[in-house]
């Protein structure tokens, strides 16, 4: 099924640059850059990057505003496909799976962060994951190995727990780990 969703992505969006452009704009919606930067990051011409930044900002899926002397872009969260996009991303890169086959399984997770290059908005063979809660580590690492098996991607893990978590310094991470997945409570579900 994860291959026919990369094939199917790849089939729809047939640049390559966009695809890298979704990936880093709307996987983490924190995620801003600049085209001299994201010329570097991709390793790609700033005319082909440019191309595709214009045809997104005139799309409105990109926003853009002037940090210094650099015009900075990030996903516009109110663009009436930002969800669905994301959503989608989140399969391609096999996220759903993980949290489907590993934070079901486990029942004690209180919240599961995304860190590494995905949290930069890169793609990446490997998925950094940093796992909250009261967790059972040896069925964790069966089910990230099913999970592995499943998404073709490797899945490196930290797990804290709560107290852990309150004092642990997330600056230690390149970029600042964002919210996946946090388990519903009964304040979550009056919202």
């Amino acid at each position: 099924m994860l291959l026919n969703l990369v094939i199917m992505l790849d089939t729809l969006i047939s640049s390559k640059t966009r695809v890298k452009l979704l990936l880093k704009f709307f996987l983490n919606v924190n995620t801003k850059s600049y085209l001299r930067g994201l010329e570097s990051e991709f390793g790609e011409s700033s005319n082909a990057i440019r191309l595709e930044i214009n045809r997104l900002e005139k799309a409105g899926m990109l926003s853009s505003f002037v940090e210094g002397n650099k015009k900075m872009f990030r996903a516009n969260v109110k663009h009436p496909l930002f969800q669905e996009i994301h959503n989608i991303l989140l399969k391609h890169v096999g996220i759903d799976q993980i949290i489907e086959k590993v934070v079901d399984g486990l029942g004690k997770v209180e919240k599961v962060y995304l860190a590494g290059d995905f949290a930069k908005g890169l793609d990446s063979r490997i998925i950094d994951l940093i796992f909250i809660g009261d967790i059972d580590k040896f069925f964790l690492l069966k089910l990230i190995d099913k999970a592995e098996a499943l998404i073709d991607r490797k899945i490196r893990h930290i797990t804290l727990t709560h107290i852990e978590a309150a004092s642990a310094d997330w600056n230690l991470y390149a970029a600042e780990p964002f919210l996946i997945w946090e388990k519903e409570t009964s304040a979550n579900k009056t919202k």
